[in-house]
């Protein structure tokens, strides 16, 4: 299981005063792509002011620009507001194949004011990579991102 505690002591260490937070995302992708193992993608979806979660920072192979909410695991995510852990997406009903080499994946709603305004996309190569350590870990580091998001976000990106 990793350190998710020392995962959330480093990005708040990282983006602490920082007002940039496209650049906290892209630092927040870069850790979590650097110390968790077995992941072929981590990165976000941010929510656009057309409803779509439109691709933000990350690591890892060329993605899918646009998810329609309601599709996929990412766009579940934001549905049910809540986190989404799929131990195999070839068995989750309206799957998006972004990456043939996806096995598992878990994604992290982003919130701002109470509104879901994105989300943490994590895949691995391997089933069952995800749990509900993971999920706790991750929702926390979320949160500390969450807290360095301007109130006006993502709409003056997007």
């Amino acid at each position: 299981m990793p350190d998710y505690a020392l995962l959330n002591e480093t990005i708040a260490a990282l983006i602490g005063n920082v007002p940039h937070p496209l650049s906290n995302l892209a630092n927040a992708a870069a850790l979590l792509w650097e110390s968790l193992d077995d992941l072929n993608w981590a990165g976000f979806y941010l929510l656009a002011r057309n409803g779509l979660l439109v691709l933000g920072p990350f690591q890892g192979k060329t993605a899918c620009i646009e998810i329609p909410v309601g599709r996929g695991v990412c766009g579940t995510a934001v549905e049910r507001n809540a986190s989404v852990v799929v131990p195999d997406v070839h068995r989750f009903p309206g799957h998006i194949a972004c990456d043939s080499a996806s096995e598992s994946e878990i994604v992290i709603p982003i919130r701002k004011n109470g509104c879901v305004v994105g989300v943490l996309d994590l895949d691995s190569p391997k089933k069952n990579t995800f749990g509900e350590g993971d999920r706790i870990g991750l929702e926390a580091f979320v949160r500390v991102l969450e807290d360095a998001l301007p109130d006006d976000f993502p709409a003056r990106l997007l």
